[in-house]
């Protein structure tokens, strides 16, 4: 196994739709300017409510990836 060293960035993502939607905008807007992404962890997730039901998610991750 070839060793690897790891910088982390935390980032949180929003999304009407899904807690899972809002990972995936997170990770695609990272993906626009980092590379060598290999994981990520949920830190926290939290709703906005309005009108008795939820609006939107929020969902901040730690995004681990390669440096070369």
């Amino acid at each position: 196994m070839t060793e690897h060293t790891y910088k982390h960035i935390e980032l949180t993502g929003s999304s009407a739709e899904s807690s899972d939607q809002a990972i995936q905008n997170a990770i695609a807007k990272a993906a626009e300017t980092i590379k060598n992404m290999h994981w990520f962890n949920v830190i926290d997730t939290r709703g906005y409510i309005e009108d008795d039901g939820v609006k939107y998610w929020q969902v901040t991750i730690k995004i681990g990836f390669r440096v070369d």
